[in-house]
């Protein structure tokens, strides 16, 4: 791929973002409410989108662009002492439902992040949290996979690229925490 597809492809992407900005605002007002009322916000997910649950977890606990107090959020794939525990002693795809049944509390929410929708480990999260009464938002690309099934609010990021919807991803989650900051340190209603 050239520079000029990757650069075309990802503007296409972004374009298109537009078409799910109810979606992405219904989901940070969600976020927004969780907050307020002392819930906090568990995400997982592997690979790149862990590396995009730590980076919103780092924003949401330090800041995005706003002095303020820091807000409970945990990205689930830092721990590896209990990630390589619970692998061994379970199973690869248990290390982020073990951490929802023991970090997860009702009015906390999870937010699986997963290009194909198929992770299984994050599926399984998805699930404990359901069993919990832990409201599910899944971050996903533009085909559901089984992940949906089991969430409570679905994001697409319309490309079936995983370049592209990591990139959306990102956007969506400073989306996010732009949002969470402008309105909660404000007093105001997201919007």
């Amino acid at each position: 791929m050239t520079f000029t597809q990757a650069l075309n492809d990802h503007l296409e992407c972004f374009r298109n973002l537009a078409d799910i900005r109810e979606a992405i605002t219904t989901a940070g007002k969600q976020l927004a409410a969780t907050l307020r009322n002392g819930g906090k916000l568990l995400i997982c997910g592997n690979g790149g989108s862990a590396a995009d649950s730590q980076h919103f977890a780092a924003e949401i606990v330090g800041r995005f662009a706003r002095e303020r107090s820091a807000w409970p959020a945990i990205a689930l794939s830092t721990n590896t002492s209990v990630i390589t525990a619970v692998a061994n002693d379970y199973s690869f795809n248990d290390i982020f439902a073990r951490q929802v049944e023991g970090l997860g509390c009702t009015g906390d929410l999870l937010i699986g992040i997963s290009t194909s929708g198929n992770s299984e480990n994050v599926i399984r999260a998805a699930k404990m949290a359901r069993e919990k009464n832990i409201a599910v938002i899944a971050l996903l690309g533009k085909k559901s996979g089984q992940l949906s099934t089991f969430a409570d609010l679905t994001i697409h990021a319309p490309s079936t690229s995983t370049p592209r919807i990591q990139e959306a991803h990102v956007f969506i989650l400073h989306v996010w925490a732009e949002m969470l900051e402008n309105n909660l340190c404000d007093g105001k209603e997201p919007s």
